[in-house]
């Protein structure tokens, strides 16, 4: 069976959250819970996820999530 690797570092997951059958480890989402809004490590983050799970939404439905802060 394939290991799953956070989405962030690419590191294997051990533990930590599950989004849309996405991994995020626990030091991954220490450090996003930690990020201040707008700056690089912000931006990083939200790139990483929007990246992974854009591609995996179904189709019809927008990737312009405005109600969410990606």
């Amino acid at each position: 069976m394939k290991k799953e690797k956070c989405i962030i570092c690419r590191k294997p997951l051990n533990d930590g959250i599950i989004i849309n059958g996405r991994g995020i480890c626990v030091n991954c989402e220490g450090r996003i819970i930690k990020a201040k809004a707008n700056t690089d490590f912000y931006e990083y983050y939200k790139n990483c996820i929007r990246k992974t799970l854009v591609q995996c939404l179904p189709r019809g439905v927008t990737k312009d999530c405005q109600n969410y802060h990606l």
